[in-house]
């Protein structure tokens, strides 16, 4: 995983990062999926557990399980809070990554969330979902517009040793 600020999302193919390949990931037919569900406000917190030990079950934990929860759950609030009360969660597992895409019917995410990747002003209430998403995934993709939009993470399940073996994080 890279380390500091990441582009913001739309940039990273043009500055050579990291390509938006995790809003076409391998999504495997249902007997793959670890989890498929629709979910409101009343689900936010079943759907943190829910992917958590789904996720723990299949082998990812420490602090990159952690930290992946917590990009999930940022970003399911953010339909919650901001994008119709309701959206769909997806998580698989696929080419040692675990993949999860967040569906939702919203108005779209407004430009100035997804042009700077700077760490947002500790003053500011809110605006820092998906900037957590960004520092504590692999991979983020966002797809957006005026009749809904997706966001992608993937996290490697299994992160390459270090010079000394190692896990790097």
């Amino acid at each position: 995983m890279r380390q500091g600020v990441r582009p913001a999302p739309g940039t990273e193919a043009a500055q050579g990062g990291v390509s938006p390949s995790v809003l076409a990931g391998p999504v495997p037919d249902s007997a793959g999926r670890l989890l498929d569900r629709r979910f409101g406000h009343d689900d936010i917190t079943l759907v943190r557990h829910e992917v958590a030990a789904r996720l723990r079950s299949a082998g990812l934990g420490g602090d990159r399980l952690h930290g992946f929860i917590l990009a999930v759950n940022e970003v399911v609030t953010n339909v919650v809070l901001h994008a119709g009360g309701h959206g769909r969660v997806l998580v698989w597992l696929a080419d040692g990554s675990a993949w999860c895409s967040v569906t939702d019917s919203g108005p779209g995410i407004p430009a100035r969330y997804l042009s700077s990747p700077e760490v947002p002003e500790a003053y500011e209430v809110g605006g820092r979902g998906i900037w957590l998403a960004y520092q504590l995934c692999d991979e983020v993709a966002v797809a957006t517009g005026p009749i809904g939009t997706t966001i992608g993470l993937r996290i490697v399940l299994a992160p390459p040793a270090g010079p000394r073996g190692e896990t790097a994080l």
